[in-house]
């Protein structure tokens, strides 16, 4: 009875180890399960992030040190960029559309191409995107941060309200909707560089992977311009693409452009990815045509031998094969030769005389007569 319950313990703790593994192994993503997660998932940031306490005095004191911190570094450009741009009508309203909506439109384009594509991929990128976003919800709480735009004393133009463009949520008619004073880290720099990175490693034209590098740099150049963020948020951003990216390697082993392209099926449940993963053969009742299987012993059968897997049966089954004279097997046999090897006159040790049994003999006598 101990010994049933030791078992039962034991044989529990591997369950949950092989589910443990499994859930760390890339599997083939399911297409109504990714639509849900990132649909609830989008609407829990959006929810986190406009919770956090706008916080709006310490807000704008921590806008005046990074103006006041670039301005020491030699770098505030900003606001430069932004009036230069602002001036040229048509490439500013340009910006005011392209920083609300391909921030969303691209991300998730890249998100169908790797589904479709790289599925074996997949699920370790899309974790970098979840481990990132995560991160910065973090930094929303613990540095608020106003825009350029709304900074006080200073001489930003905030382009969507100017120009009377649909676009940002953080301008116009959705100000109420969203979090003001969330401008660190720059989450349009952290998704456009996670897309730009995962095009450059992924894709096979070139021209494709020139278009993901130059993403997140014209993203760059639009968030500055537009007076949204300053050029430390995207830096703020890239340290939550690391911190993603560090997330995803320590649970998946691998960067996700190091994984297999592909995953194998899952016919024989949530292990057949961890099985295929450690090299072992598939279950019976899961194995296709000419795959291994694996028999009770442990060991593959039947994978590339051309023998059957179960054991033979008949009337000699201690050697596995039963001898008659002339069978089609291709070992001749004599009489009285229980081995299944020929033996000619004088040959008790049973090895062949160098002449088969099957074959026409010039002796008139009988092959088993006897002689004086």
């Amino acid at each position: 009875m101990g010994e049933t319950h030791v078992t039962a313990q034991e044989d529990g703790k591997t369950g949950w180890s092989d589910r443990f593994r499994s859930l760390r192994s890339p599997g083939r993503p399911r297409l109504w399960f990714e639509i849900l997660l990132i649909a609830v998932s989008y609407w829990l940031y959006s929810l986190v992030r406009n919770a956090v306490p706008e916080q709006k005095a310490q807000a704008l004191r921590n806008a005046d040190w990074i103006w006041s911190a670039e301005k020491s570094l030699g770098l505030a450009f900003e606001e430069t960029v932004n009036h230069a741009v602002n001036s040229v009508t048509w490439l500013i309203v340009s910006m005011n559309y392209y920083y609300a909506t391909l921030h969303f439109v691209v991300t998730i384009g890249v998100l169908v191409w790797l589904f479709r594509r790289h599925p074996g991929r997949y699920a370790a990128t899309r974790l970098v995107l979840f481990a990132t976003t995560a991160v910065a919800l973090l930094g929303y709480y613990l540095y608020p941060l106003a825009p350029p735009r709304l900074m006080n004393g200073a001489n930003f133009i905030d382009t969507v309200l100017v120009h009377e463009t649909w676009g940002s949520m953080a301008s116009g008619n959705f100000k109420n909707m969203s979090n003001q004073y969330a401008a660190m880290p720059s989450m349009h720099i952290g998704w456009s560089l996670w897309c730009g990175l995962t095009i450059f490693a992924l894709a096979s034209a070139p021209w494709a992977r020139i278009l993901g590098l130059l993403y997140p740099t014209l993203t760059l150049v639009v968030i500055v311009a537009t007076a949204n963020h300053f050029w430390l948020d995207a830096v703020g951003g890239m340290i939550c693409l690391a911190f993603g990216y560090a997330v995803s390697r320590v649970w998946y082993g691998s960067l996700p452009h190091h994984l297999p392209k592909r995953v194998p099926s899952r016919r024989g449940g949530r292990l057949t990815g961890v099985r295929a993963a450690a090299g072992l053969p598939r279950p019976a009742t899961d194995a296709g045509p000419g795959e291994p299987t694996a028999t009770p012993g442990g060991e593959p059968s039947g994978a590339g031998t051309g023998e059957p897997s179960g054991n033979p049966s008949g009337p000699d089954e201690a050697s596995g094969r039963h001898a008659e004279p002339g069978a089609a097997s291709g070992t001749p046999s004599g009489p009285g030769t229980a081995s299944g090897t020929p033996s000619g006159p004088g040959t008790a040790s049973g090895k062949p005389s160098g002449r088969p049994s099957d074959e026409p003999s010039d002796d008139p006598e009988p092959a088993g007569a006897r002689r004086p």
